[in-house]
Order: structure tokens, then sequence, then C-alpha cells
């Protein structure tokens, strides 16, 4: 039986996450915190909507190349055996053409932008494309996560300013280590899955010290996120927001105590929160308005 004009459009709406906005809340927060640092406060609403615009094109992008990577594994995976590829309900050729269309739509934003942030998304572009298929070769998926996700912070810098600086490279270090935190409890979900389909992530590797490496991840960004204060001569509102940072970090923590699924979804879950609080504290810190830090 075929499927109804209705049914195909929700089933691209579901290949492309719309129905499920963490993925796009936790690519815009570090991108949004980044745009009012550069910007000492409320960036240009031109390059603001651009980035906005561009968060929501490219991760949903992602996960059209994640699903079209992964349509002969899903069906095996608890959690994404529902997916529109392994059901059917979605084509391979209708997901490639929207990959197409999407492409197309984040290239239209990008020539908003100037030509050093242009560059950088071509770079960026590329390695969002290859992160779906390390997880063949490598328990390390999660640093290129890391690095695609956090490739927005640069883009801002240069967005704003024309140039990248040393405080968007330690926030975007700071980023990365939070990025493979929250991908391994993401992974942590399908570890018993994946051990049987062999794929590879570092939830497979760490193996019983995740919750310890997850940890050491957690505090090394809280200690990277304190040094882009100092560099920067934050004062209390930053503060305020890495530490409520730290306490999510604590929450999570408790709730992966057993390594349940459902509380390992919850936690990774969680980070939407973390990223919340340090552009919270972003923009205590400056205001809402252009005008300078203090």
């Amino acid at each position: 039986m075929g499927v109804s004009a209705a049914g195909k459009i929700h089933a691209i709406a579901r290949l492309m996450r719309v129905d499920r906005p963490v993925g796009t809340l936790l690519l815009l927060w570090p991108t949004l915190a980044a745009l009012w640092i550069a910007a000492e406060g409320l960036p240009p609403i031109g390059i603001l909507a651009a980035f906005v615009a561009g968060t929501f094109l490219a991760r949903s992008a992602g996960c059209v190349v994640n699903d079209i990577a992964d349509r002969n594994v899903d069906g095996h995976i608890e959690r994404t055996r529902d997916r529109p590829l392994p059901k059917g309900e979605v084509s391979l050729g209708e997901a490639l053409a929207l990959l197409t269309i999407l492409a197309a739509l984040c290239l239209v934003v990008v020539l908003t932008l100037n030509i050093a942030t242009r560059w950088l998304a071509l770079a960026g572009a590329g390695i969002a494309a290859g992160y779906p298929f390390l997880k063949r070769w490598t328990h390390w998926p999660q640093a290129a996560l890391g690095v695609a996700f956090s490739w927005g912070i640069p883009m801002a810098f240069a967005a704003v300013n024309g140039e990248t600086n040393v405080i968007a490279w330690l926030l975007f270090g700071a980023s990365f280590l939070w990025i493979i935190a929250y991908d391994t409890l993401y992974a942590m979900v399908d570890r018993d899955d994946d051990l049987i389909v062999g794929i590879k992530s570092t939830a497979v590797l760490f193996g019983r010290a995740d919750r310890a490496v997850i940890g050491v991840l957690q505090l090394a960004t809280v200690g990277v996120l304190v040094g882009v204060g100092v560099v920067a001569g934050f004062a209390d509102g930053w503060y305020f927001g890495v530490a409520v940072a730290l306490g999510l970090f604590v929450f999570q923590q408790r709730l992966i105590k057993n390594r349940h699924r459902d509380a390992c979804f919850r936690a990774f879950r969680n980070n939407v929160w973390v990223g919340f609080a340090v552009f919270a504290g972003v923009v205590a810190e400056f205001g809402t308005v252009g005008s300078g830090h203090g």
C-alpha cells in the first residue's frame, strides 16, 4: 500500500527530525552564545537570522545523511527501527532529493555571510557529511560530531568580526568536550544493539568506565568555560551560567548511575538546559543590546 501525501510529508518531517528539536537546540545554544560574545551583545539581526535558519537546515541535512548512511542498520536497533527509511515510508531517492534541497538552502543562507564564514562553512559541511560513516571504523565518531556541532562557533566570530580569536577557539574546545560527553550518553542508549550489529562508539569503547570518563569530560568542559571567562574578563553573569551547567552535569551523573536506557536518554536530553544555561550567562553578561561589554 502506498503512502498518502500527508503521510509522506509527515515521514519527511521525521526524517529531518522536525518532531525532535533537541538536536537543533544542542547545536543552536553554543552558536548563539558565540554570536553574543563576538558582538558583545545582540548581534546584527541579519547575521542572527542566518545562523538560526542555518542551524535548523544544517541539523536537518545532517539527520538525512545519517539515516542514509544507516539505512541498513537502523532496522536492527530498538530506538531507530521505526525511522522512515527502514520502514519504507521514504525511498532512498526521495531522501537524496531532500538532502539536495536542504544543501541548496544552506548554500543560500551561507551566501548572505562574509567570505571568511563561507570558507568555514564549506569545511564544516565536509566534517558533518563524514561523521555518520565514522562509526563503521572508529570508536570516536563522537569526536567528529564534537567538531561538526561546534563549528558554528568560529563561524559566528568570523561572521561578526571577519576573523576568529582565542576566545572563539576556547569556546570551541569547551563545546567539543561537552559534545563528546553528551553524545556518549546518547550512545549508551544503543550500546547493547550496537555491540550486536558491530557499530562503534565511545560508549562501546569506554565500557564500564563510561560514567567516569563522561564525568572527566564534563569537568573539563566547566574548566575550559571558566578559562573563557578569565580570558574574556567576564563577571558574575557568565560564571552563574557555568555554575548552573555544573549542577546539571551532577544531575546527569545521578541519572545514569545504573545505566538504564531511559535514564541515559534523559541525561542526554538534559544537555539542552546546559547549553541554555551557558547562553543565558552570556546574555546576562552583555545584556541584549550590542553596546559593548560592561
